[in-house]
């Protein structure tokens, strides 16, 4: 027990946990957010959360249970909604990396929303089981969370930030327009 201890308290898995739970915080409030604020801020956690992610320790599982998931389909709803609503009809990307990519003729869409609360649920279960603090489910949703890294949500962040990046930088004239209009409005509803 004392090896599992050492690695759900190891300086790397502590500075993973806390970008974690930020990511996590900042999804949660981000309803009212406007689109550059909230692509300028994912721009900048989606890059920490991969770094921290890839300087997990190795760990390995204890129990044969999975550990508890605390996501609801209504939390990932409400999250991937928030989403959806703020990035508008920049919320679609082509997706090239998926393994159906090789045996298809057209491109398959993939949109940020369902991408982030992909990862949201994730990050999110493993936050809320290490909130509560038991050793062995710790180091159980460590290794789980480590593992889906890998296999699964690490693969979404890269495509994500993709995408984000082009929304940020890729700017046609009537995107400028859109986002001078925001502001009008804004300043018409104070």
């Amino acid at each position: 027990m004392e090896k599992n201890t050492q690695v759900i308290f190891d300086r790397n898995t502590v500075e993973f946990v806390t970008v974690a739970a930020e990511f996590c915080a900042f999804l949660e409030r981000s309803e009212r957010m406007k689109r550059s604020v909230f692509v300028d801020t994912t721009l900048k956690i989606l890059p920490l959360l991969y770094l921290k992610a890839s300087m997990l320790p190795e760990v390995e599982t204890i129990n044969e249970d999975t550990p508890e998931s605390f996501v609801t389909e209504e939390d990932y709803e409400v999250i991937r909604l928030t989403i959806a609503s703020i990035m508008a009809e920049k919320d679609d990307y082509l997706e090239v990396f998926l393994q159906d990519m090789a045996y298809s003729d057209t491109p398959i869409k993939a949109t940020i929303s369902e991408d982030l609360a992909d990862i949201y649920q994730d990050i999110k279960d493993f936050v809320s089981v290490y909130r509560l603090g038991f050793d062995e489910t710790m180091n159980d949703s460590l290794a789980v969370c480590k593992e889906n890294f890998g296999l699964y949500w690490g693969q979404k962040l890269v495509n994500t930030l993709r995408a984000l990046h082009d929304v940020k930088y890729n700017v046609k004239d009537e995107d400028i327009e859109d986002e001078e209009g925001d502001d009008e409005d804004m300043n018409d509803m104070l």
